[in-house]
Formats: structure tokens, C-alpha cells, sequence
């Protein structure tokens, strides 16, 4: 893995922090949401999940075995009553928001149920929040997709208009104002509220239909050539790990006292920004032989031609910096694919790479009060639970 020079005194995570936090987390059992628990469990936290069924057969939940790292609890985050008794049970101090309908072209073909989810399912969230005496933060997980998009060269920051001329940025964006409304309408000093916005994530585990990177993988597989069909687009593209991590050091930062702003941007800067084609050729030479694409010039939904993302406010107030570069995140994400393909076990692969990364970024050394000197100080130094 390229470490960027001098980064590492910036992005560590407090194994400390995380060893038995209580954390709720939803949308456990989708692509983002088993890489969080993941995370988390190699943090040693005290993980609930909340969420409906896998979304496929083959899916990254159970292809982790992450049912074995927390609580599962299934349910619907629309279903007011389940969420709140599910929530009193697990008395969490931090709570991750991921539940969603996440893809830009089912939400053209089902707008109700993409709106229902991604909005009416948030402010049952923060409704619960406002109601338990425990949460002391929330972190409302939306996109890079929720700004208005007038497609400049000029990478949004978070404090540019909100947006969306598809249904699925537009209900990202109502969350965002769902989100605001409940921080000031019901949130106190007691608890934070913050929302995140991240670019575009791949990784292994994704197994979405009409997304361009489970898309390209399948073919590859199978020997077919892939059609695309938006190959000049450009997207901020990075390793699902690294949002992630920015997670965790917000977590960290807002609940030891730092001051922390209301949004945030999570994107690679211009080292993964690109267009699919580039995307693409580079997932083809990782993967090796037998990927071909093709531009598919049919007619297709609106989707944005260019998306870049500002994030020099994560990495001034939290001193987050991404870690793995344009190619070791191609290289990271096809190694994931060709073992799933070569029917090797993904799960140790997964947790591999959870490790590798990060070993890179997980601060191990915490001071303690030895037990029998109390007035000594002894230092521990926590593992990765094993």
C-alpha cells in the first residue's frame, strides 16, 4: 500500500475510544454498512444493527460473515415503533444513519418507495434520537450527490445549495434539510447531529445492479464485454474504507470535546477523480485478461456528466487525508473480485484488508491505571480483536 508521506500522524483512530462504545448502527446488512461493522468490531465496539434482509442473494453481509460481529436486528427504519424499541434495547451512545435506497436508476423506476426510505426513514431516525437518553451523537450518512449539480468545474463544498434532478439526489438532499430542521428544532448541547457526504465508494462486496464497478465485474467473470453507458462521466472515486475512517475520527473528535462543524465532504481530491473510462481501464489492467467494454449509446436516465467534491473541511477540522492512492484502490477493489470469482474465502480477505488498512491509521498505545497501583500509570497496548 502507498502511505502518503506524513500522513499518518493525521488520521489516527483511538482504539481506546472505540473498545466497548455502544454503537446503532443502520443499513448494517448493505455494501457500506458490513464494511462499517467491520470496522467496528476490529475496534472492539459494542455494535447493534438495524436494518431489512440483505438486498441480493449474494450481498457483502453475509459473504463477511458479519452476522457474527454485532446484534442483528431487522427491521424496517419507516417502521417508527420497531426502530425506537430496537434503539431503548441497544442504549447506544453513537449512532451511524446508512439505511437507504442508494442507486440513482431504481429510483427512477420506484420514486415512492426511494423517497419513503430516504426521508420519512430519517426522521424516524432522529425522532428516536431526540427520544433516547443515551445517544449522545448521529451521524446522517447522505452523498456527494445531494448538492445541486450545475456540472462547473468547481468542486462543491458544504455549504453549496442543495439539490437534485433525479429522485434519489433529491431525497438525499430533503434528508439533509430533514436533518437540519431536527438539530435545530429538538438538539441541544447533548446531542450532535452531523451529516456526511461521501464521493463515489467501491470496494469488494458490492453486488448492486447498474452500478459501473459490480457491473464491470460480473462481466469480467463471465467473459462478457460490459456496456457502458456514461463512459466520459467523472466521478470522485475511492476505497469504501476511506469515508469510513472519516466516520470514525468525526465520532471520535465530536464526543472528546472538539468542535465540529454540521456537514462534511469525504472525497479523494483530484488524485480519484475520474472518468469512468479511465475508471475502468484501470480495473481491467488490475483484473487482468478478458475485460472489454464498450460504450452503450442508447438512451439512458439522467445522471450528472461531472461531480467533484471539496474536502478540505475534513481534512482542517479532523484531520482526515485520504490513504490509499487512485491505483491502490483499483488493485484493493479487483483483488476482493478475483478471489470472490476464484471461489476463495472473501471473508478472511475482507477482514485482511480491513487489518492492512487499518494498521495504518489506529492509534494502539493507551495509557491505563494498572489494577492494584492506583496511583500508577501502565501502558496496554490493544490489539485488532483477532
Amino acid at each position: 500500500m502507498d502511505l502518503r508521506a506524513g500522513q499518518v500522524e493525521d488520521v489516527v483512530i483511538s482504539s481506546d475510544f472505540w473498545r466497548g462504545r455502544r454503537v446503532f448502527l443502520t443499513g448494517h446488512t448493505g455494501f457500506k454498512g458490513a464494511w462499517l461493522a467491520l470496522m467496528l468490531d476490529r475496534l472492539n465496539a459494542a455494535v447493534t444493527g438495524y436494518s431489512l434482509a440483505p438486498p441480493s442473494a449474494t450481498n457483502a453481509f453475509d459473504l463477511f460473515r458479519a452476522g457474527g460481529v454485532l446484534t442483528d436486528v431487522r427491521g424496517d427504519v419507516c417502521d417508527g415503533a420497531e426502530l425506537a424499541a430496537a434503539m431503548g434495547r441497544a442504549e447506544p451512545e453513537i449512532v451511524f444513519h446508512l439505511a437507504a435506497q442508494s442507486l440513482v436508476r431504481r429510483s427512477y423506476s420506484d420514486p415512492l418507495e426511494t423517497y419513503r426510505t430516504n426521508v420519512l426513514g430519517t426522521a424516524n431516525l432522529l425522532d428516536c434520537v431526540r427520544r433516547s437518553p443515551s445517544v449522545r451523537l448521529v451521524v446522517i450518512v447522505t452523498t456527494d450527490k445531494c448538492y445541486e449539480n450545475r456540472e462547473t468545474a468547481t468542486a462543491f463544498t458544504e455549504t453549496d445549495r442543495l439539490g437534485g434532478s433525479d429522485p434519489y439526489s433529491a431525497s438525499k438532499a430533503c434528508a439533509e434539510l430533514v436533518s437540519a430542521s431536527f438539530r435545530e428544532s429538538f438538539f441541544d448541547h447533548r446531542v450532535r447531529l452531523v451529516t456526511v457526504r461521501a464521493g463515489n465508494v467501491i470496494g469488494g462486496g458490492d453486488f448492486a445492479a447498474d452500478r459501473i464497478v459490480p457491473d464491470a465485474f460480473r462481466a469480467f467473470a463471465a467473459g462478457r464485454v460490459l456496456s457502458v453507458r456514461n463512459p466520459r462521466a467523472v466521478r470522485p472515486w475511492q476505497h469504501v474504507l476511506e469515508p469510513l475512517r472519516g466516520y470514525l475520527v468525526l465520532a471520535e473528535q465530536a464526543l472528546s470535546g472538539a468542535a465540529v462543524r454540521d456537514a462534511y465532504n469525504f472525497g479523494p481530491g483530484p488524485d480519484g477523480e475520474h472518468d469512468v473510462a479511465t475508471l475502468l481501464e484501470a480495473l481491467a489492467a488490475a483484473w487482468g485478461g478478458g475485460a472489454v467494454w464498450r460504450h452503450d449509446a442508447s438512451p439512458q436516465p439522467k445522471e450528472a456528466g461531472l461531480l467533484r467534491l471539496d474536502t478540505a473541511r475534513a481534512r482542517a477540522d479532523l484531520g482526515w487525508r485520504p490513504i490509499l492512492s487512485f491505483g491502490d484502490t483499483m488493485a484493493w477493489t479487483a483483488e476482493w473480485y478475483r478471489a470472490f470469482a476464484d471461489g476463495l474465502d472473501v471473508s478472511a480477505l475482507t477482514r485482511e484488508q480491513t487489518d492492512r488498512y487499518l494498521g495504518q491509521c489506529v492509534r494502539l498505545v493507551s495509557p491505563f491505571r494498572a489494577q492494584g497501583a492506583p496511583d500508577a500509570q501502565s501502558e496496554v497496548r490493544y490489539a485488532l480483536r483477532s
